[in-house]
């Protein structure tokens, strides 16, 4: 896989000794130097200066099926699903500037489940865009950490299928 990532110069500049930031320029592979610049220390990030189509793209992509995990449903169906680690490495490496958020949690009036509201936003050159989603679990189900964990993960990998990281797996079903 072609590495996409781009670099970020930090420079000590002469007056005060402030930082400042700047993008490398990748089309011309050199960077613009305002006068009075030194100590120059190169800091790699990558994916910080695409715009959110590229990023969009990228996460659209099938994800390998060696990073798939299938769990069988009380009722025995098989679900595929990505671990929300997994989920979290693809983000940092498409869009490392992503943030995410848990913007509620609420519990059922019978106490018996509890669900979570997450946002995940990510940022381009161009725009920020943000998606939320829902995850809900029940109370009584300790099979994988605690109940609020659990509707967070949920939640987390559903705001990121709405950008179309996993998509795919939800059209499995239809088809």
């Amino acid at each position: 896989m072609a590495s996409l990532s781009a670099s970020l110069k930090l420079k000590k500049l002469s007056r005060g000794g402030a930082f400042s930031c700047r993008k490398w320029n990748r089309s011309y592979s050199k960077l613009s130097h305002a006068e009075g610049e030194r100590d120059v220390e190169e800091v790699p990030s990558s994916g910080i200066c695409r715009p959110l189509s590229e990023i969009l793209k990228e996460l659209n992509k099938k994800v390998p099926d060696s990073l798939v995990k299938t769990r069988l449903e009380n009722d025995g169906f098989p679900i595929r699903y990505i671990p929300w680690h997994v989920v979290n490495r693809v983000l940092n490496l498409h869009a490392p500037e992503w943030s995410g958020e848990v913007r509620n949690i609420t519990y059922s009036l019978d106490a018996k489940s509890v669900s979570v509201v997450y946002r995940v936003t990510l940022y381009g050159t161009d725009a920020e865009i943000f998606r939320e989603s829902t995850g809900t679990a029940s109370v009584d189900d300790t099979s994988y950490g605690d109940p609020v964990q659990k509707a967070e993960a949920m939640a987390f990998r559903r705001a990121c299928a709405r950008f179309g990281l996993g998509l795919h797996l939800y059209h499995e079903d239809a088809s």
